[in-house]
């Protein structure tokens, strides 16, 4: 949504534009290999992904979204949701196919 990029700067630019022009409180950007940026207030937090080896990225969007919702329907803040999120999804493109994961796999990792 936020169109090609020429640099980071020009990414970080174009993401509190777009987080402005929808009036979003925060914006999560999932980033492959290269983790995820969150855009909140006027910081852009940049949370790296976990080295591990890949078997299938499906699903990683969706457990994202859900740990997040998750996290903060517990209370989490919206960073650490986001981190906890992060580490969600590096669980699952560890396994093959859509799969969910549980609550203890998660907790074993945070």
């Amino acid at each position: 949504m936020a169109g090609q990029w020429a640099d980071e700067a020009d990414f970080e630019a174009r993401a509190f534009a777009l987080r402005d022009r929808l009036e979003f409180g925060a914006l999560l950007v999932t980033r492959s290999e290269e983790g995820m940026s969150l855009f909140v207030d006027r910081r852009h937090i940049r949370i790296p992904s976990q080295a591990r080896e890949v078997y299938d990225v499906s699903g990683a969007g969706d457990t994202v979204i859900a740990t997040m919702a998750a996290a903060m329907g517990a209370g989490h803040d919206i960073e650490s949701a986001a981190r906890l999120a992060n580490v969600a999804a590096g669980i699952v493109i560890g396994k093959v196919g859509t799969v969910p994961i549980t609550l203890d796999e998660l907790n074993r990792h945070v």
